[in-house]
């Protein structure tokens, strides 16, 4: 029987951190203050998701720079939380059966989580749902990601839209500041540290329960995993460092439009990692990018911005009403195309994911990704496009690559790029635009800066001849000491042979009528 004089504790306010780690500018964080009772924040490891990262076993250690991203974003929480009283619960399992049982550990009334409109994520919190409504605990979530998402921008017949310039022209003209305006938390990031202040600081459940220390966060090492190289590629971390590259980034908003298709020189925001794992609000840059569009100095390069920002949107929308996406074409006839298989496609598969194919721009971007889990923009394209269309081979081994090696990997945002590079998706290039890998590095890196970087053995090859270097006449490799093939490989395939054979694969499209001209992705 209870004490009847000892005070009855309210009951507290679940928050459930998943793809928002940070603390200011926070939707669920401020759907929660609205509420009464403490608030407590959680994030859980989810196995489910650890587990199947490629490489994964019991009792073994791997490289992973995602996890470790996010291992140091909630220290930067959890470090903030317990210098305002309060603390970070760190669990690692399944949030399934975990969440239900912190919430009846901490007397919740409800637990508050943003959206998260993955396939898989839908089904996650079907099942949290349920086993909170079972225990009687409320199941609340809201808009974070993204600034429209879901049913919110459809067409006059209210169907979602598969075309991204009339979504975009639609979701400019219904934005309001309203819809981009700051989830007040009581949190500020100011000169590198988070500071708290009330309302937040006075409502957090109290770090310290009967003396003891603060939960402790487990260890990468505990769960199987290492930062790889991610500290030592010096990536701005947390809440912190997102805010850092966005400062950065606003002095060089102005020449984007331009800038951002040499993947040579400093044009993209260095943000998609931190957009991925919510170290940053959407509603932050959008702000920003929307003021900046009305400024005639930066116009151009902001509003070029915004545009990719609203491409974000658009693929999540895309994955939430054609969820099929995931796993097939998101048109049907795209299925039918008979892929190139058996020995020589995995061998053509290997020179790709190795950087070896012979073409130094496609083996450039490779190699980065490999070697950084990064990948510009441009370049997504470029080899995408090489895989699916020079080599012939299903884009969804090439998703799944980039799934694996990608710090930012999104799954709407990798899926409606790669089906956009194979003529596949929602409005995507038609199937007879094949980029020519040659003629890109000669637009994109003319002096051959990028591939001389990342592919450092024919970094003394002349720059007319580094594009294509089997093109170089016999004068020029014996007047300087070069050889075809050694050690750089020549290419696996010949363009213009690839681009007849591609033509003929995709005839069963042909048949079937898709000839409609896309949009450009972002970039």
């Amino acid at each position: 029987m209870a004490n009847p004089l000892q005070p009855v504790q309210p009951a507290s306010v679940l928050v459930w951190l998943r793809r928002d780690l940070r603390l200011n500018d926070h939707a669920a964080l401020h759907a929660a203050l609205k509420r009464q009772g403490p608030i407590q924040l959680v994030f859980i490891f989810d196995t489910t998701i650890l587990h199947a990262i490629p490489g994964w076993k019991k009792g073994s250690t791997i490289d992973d720079r995602r996890v470790g991203f996010i291992h140091a974003a909630l220290e930067q929480i959890k470090e903030s939380l317990n210098e305002a009283g309060g603390d970070l619960a760190v669990h690692v399992g399944n949030p399934v059966e975990l969440i239900p049982l912190i919430a009846q550990q901490m007397r919740a009334s409800c637990v508050v989580a943003a959206h998260d409109d993955e396939p898989a994520a839908r089904r996650r919190d079907d099942d949290v749902r349920q086993a909170l409504e079972d225990l009687g605990v409320e199941w609340v979530t809201v808009k974070d990601q993204c600034i429209f998402e879901r049913h919110e921008v459809l067409t006059g017949a209210a169907k979602p839209f598969s075309v991204f310039t009339p979504y975009k022209n639609a979701w400019l003209k219904r934005l309001t500041a309203d819809d981009i305006a700051e989830r007040n938390t009581g949190v500020m990031v100011r000169q590198g540290k988070i500071v708290i202040q009330d309302p937040l600081k006075s409502r957090l459940r109290p770090a310290m329960s009967g003396g003891a220390e603060p939960t402790p966060l487990p260890s990468l090492e505990s769960m199987g995993f290492s930062s790889g190289n991610l500290h030592a590629l010096g990536i701005p971390l947390g809440a912190t460092g997102a805010d850092m590259l966005f400062h950065d980034f606003q002095s060089r908003i102005k020449d984007y439009k331009t800038a951002r298709d040499f993947p040579g020189i400093k044009g993209p925001s260095y943000l998609s990692m931190h957009l991925r794992f919510g170290t940053i609000a959407i509603r932050e840059l959008v702000r920003f990018a929307w003021a900046a569009s009305r400024d005639s100095s930066q116009s151009e390069g902001a509003s070029t911005w915004l545009s990719e920002l609203i491409w974000r949107d658009f693929y999540m929308q895309v994955l939430f009403h054609h969820p099929h996406v995931a796993d097939r074409s998101f048109r049907p006839e795209y299925d039918q195309i008979q892929w190139l298989e058996g020995p020589e496609s995995d061998r053509l598969f290997r020179a790709w994911c190795e950087g070896r194919t012979g073409f130094p721009l496609v083996d450039a971007g490779m190699r980065q990704l490999n070697a950084t889990g990064y990948m510009h923009n441009r370049l997504r394209m470029v080899v995408a496009s090489f895989l699916t269309k020079d080599l012939g081979i299903d884009w969804r081994r090439g998703e799944a690559y980039f799934a694996w090696k990608l710090n930012d990997f999104d799954l709407s945002a990798n899926n409606g790029g790669w089906q956009w590079a194979a003529s596949s998706g929602c409005d995507a290039q038609p199937y007879f635009r094949i980029f020519n890998p040659v003629t890109q590095s000669e637009k994109f890196d003319p002096k051959g800066s990028f591939i001389r970087r990342y592919v450092p053995e024919i970094s003394a090859w002349p720059d007319r001849w580094i594009h294509a270097p089997w093109e170089a006449p016999s004068q020029v490799l014996t007047e300087h000491g070069l050889r075809l093939g050694d050690p750089y490989p020549m290419p696996v395939v010949m363009h213009d042979q690839a681009r007849v054979k591609t033509l003929l694969r995709y005839g069963v499209v042909k048949k079937a009528g898709s000839t409609s001209v896309g949009s450009t992705p972002p970039s």
